[in-house]
């Protein structure tokens, strides 16, 4: 069965290092090894950020379902965040008649599962902003000042603690993982950091220390 791949990635850095890309290329490689499926295309897009969702600015996703039509194939990927977390874009694909099969999911997954599934990521990535916030509006209600001038002593810690709280959910679901691959995975789902820099494994360690000293 003919098939082509779809790999993306979401800061020029990732790109150029292989970050999230390797891992994705090796989880399709398995699922076409298990499942006899070859490949004639590979598509990789590299984005620099949020508002990435329009087709018109994923030229190598828009490429691969030409490719995949013409192959009258399925577009492969590794996670179905890697096509979106916007369920209105997943469903806008789905309107392309192409079929879409993600690795993580299995190839028995139809296109109503992948709605319900991307409406899912999606509720996720609300609840992580929505954590987030509340533990800075909780912070700011003791008195601690974010952003503008420079956070110093106290401050500083309490604000920092606030941040990593709202993290705290999804850094418990990559539990297990690397520093770097569970940085990668954060930028992957786009997560901001607090001065909006890609995050690192260094970044990550601050986090998780910051959590377990809270416990």
């Amino acid at each position: 069965m003919h098939a082509v791949s779809y790999i993306r990635v979401s800061t020029q850095r990732q790109g150029r290092s292989g970050l999230g890309l390797e891992a994705q290329r090796e989880a399709i490689a398995q699922f076409a090894e298990r499942y006899g499926y070859q490949f004639g295309d590979e598509f990789v897009e590299v984005e620099t950020g949020k508002g990435a969702d329009a087709l018109s600015r994923r030229p190598q996703l828009a490429a691969a379902l030409a490719a995949a039509k013409k192959a009258k194939g399925p577009v492969i990927v590794a996670k179905l965040d890697r096509l979106s977390r916007d369920v209105a874009f997943v469903a806008g694909l789905m309107a392309q008649r192409i079929p879409f099969i993600v690795a993580e999911l299995g190839p028995e997954v139809d296109p109503f599962m992948l709605h319900i599934y991307a409406a899912v990521a999606q509720k996720e990535r609300e609840l992580i902003s929505a954590r987030t916030k509340a533990a800075l509006r909780a912070a700011a209600a003791r008195g601690v000042k974010l952003g503008g001038i420079r956070e110093h002593g106290r401050l500083e810690k309490e604000a920092a603690m606030a941040r990593a709280e709202g993290l705290r959910a999804i850094l418990e679901e990559l539990e297990g993982l690397s520093l770097a691959a569970i940085a990668a995975e954060l930028n992957e789902r786009q997560v901001p950091t607090k001065n909006g820099k890609p995050w690192s494994a260094m970044t990550v360690l601050r986090v998780q220390r910051r959590l377990a000293a809270s416990v």
